[in-house]
């Protein structure tokens, strides 16, 4: 959540760098994190059993990307984060930060980091917490007070500075976690769950926030499970499942750009009619005096157009629908993970647990 003091080391002035030397510090100073191979075991229970958390992951985000780092509840993203902020050691593997190894205490100067949770002392008001956080960044004296107060405004907390974080809701205690993250002034943000507990309004606002931390040179990793921010904010996804990656790159590539389905919304459509699209293959969905028939794909949509006016129909409606995060997330991350396991249960002739 805090921030520590750092500075950036400086490159040789452009002049000096022959082409050769340029392209490799490109390559090494747009990635600001490096992951490769990273595996986290943890041992729970009387028996100390080994539960693997992170199984060979790898992934890296640019400068000045949003990077959206996604998964079902326990997949790994937590933890992930955690090693990356220097909390915890991993078993095996390697991340890195800014291109130094994790942990590093200097890196750390650089990193603003806002946990799923964010623990607060519950007697200290966001105020006190936020100056405490920018004193352990560096700041003093006016530069300290200035900073406080313009990251608690930017994150909407600021009239509540004063009271003490037990009687704020959980939307407030958020917020107050942020600006924490922000007052260091970090080139890199990594935000576990920033919408947590907050409003409709409030997630505007921080969505409206990343955009502007990117827009001033900040680079932004974050998790969420509201898919919708994603696809909204961020140039590259990683999507673990089960501690492994199943998917990763680039968002507008990972999403098919072609037309999936066309839904053609019919009203007032007879009965014969429906049941001619049916047998064609066509799905119809009736609601109240609507109807909504889906086309797979572009080939068939004029024909369905053609055989709905010439019925007299009335077309309300025809929408084009394409590859969502969402329908990518459910067959990566939770469909194609099950069918793995059952097809190896089958081979072991062993037989799925029911649900």
């Amino acid at each position: 959540m805090a921030t520590f003091p750092g500075a950036p080391p400086r490159a040789p002035p452009r002049g000096l760098q022959s082409a050769a030397f340029r392209l490799d510090c490109v390559a090494v100073a747009d990635a600001l994190i490096e992951v490769q191979d990273l595996r986290k075991e943890f041992r729970q229970g009387f028996w100390m059993r080994r539960v693997e958390a992170l199984k060979r992951v790898s992934f890296s985000v640019e400068r000045g990307d949003i990077f959206g780092f996604l998964g079902p509840n326990g997949a790994g993203k937590t933890t992930t984060l955690k090693i990356l902020a220097g909390l915890i050691r991993p078993s095996s593997g390697q991340a890195k930060l800014f291109g130094q190894p994790v942990p590093n205490a200097k890196m750390r100067g650089k990193l603003g980091f806002l946990p799923e949770s964010p623990y607060v002392y519950p007697y200290l008001t966001p105020w006190e917490f936020v100056t405490l956080c920018g004193r352990l960044s560096g700041l003093r004296g006016g530069a300290l007070r200035d900073r406080s107060r313009a990251v608690l405004e930017q994150t909407g907390i600021y009239y509540a500075a004063d009271r003490p974080v037990r009687r704020l809701s959980k939307g407030m205690l958020q917020r107050t976690g942020l600006a924490a993250a922000l007052v260091g002034d970090p080139e890199l943000l990594m935000l576990d769950e920033p919408m947590s507990g907050l409003d409709p309004v409030g997630r505007k606002e921080v969505r409206d926030l990343i955009l502007s931390e990117r827009a001033s040179g900040r680079t932004i990793l974050f998790c969420t499970h509201i898919l919708g921010d994603v696809e909204l904010l961020c140039d590259r996804v990683t999507i673990l499942s089960r501690g492994e990656v199943v998917v990763s790159g680039v968002l507008r590539e990972l999403l098919k750009g072609e037309v999936q389905r066309t839904d053609i919304s019919l009203l007032g459509a007879p009965e014969p009619l429906l049941q001619q699209l049916a047998a064609a293959g066509h799905g119809v969905r009736r609601s109240a005096a609507r109807t909504v028939v889906e086309v797979e794909g572009q080939a068939h949509v004029a024909q369905v157009l053609k055989q709905a006016l010439e019925a007299g129909v009335e077309v309300r409606e025809v929408v084009s629908r394409q590859e969502t995060l969402e329908a990518l997330f459910v067959r990566e991350a939770i469909e194609a993970p099950k069918r793995r396991e059952a097809e190896a249960l089958s081979g072991a002739g062993v037989a799925p647990t029911p649900p």
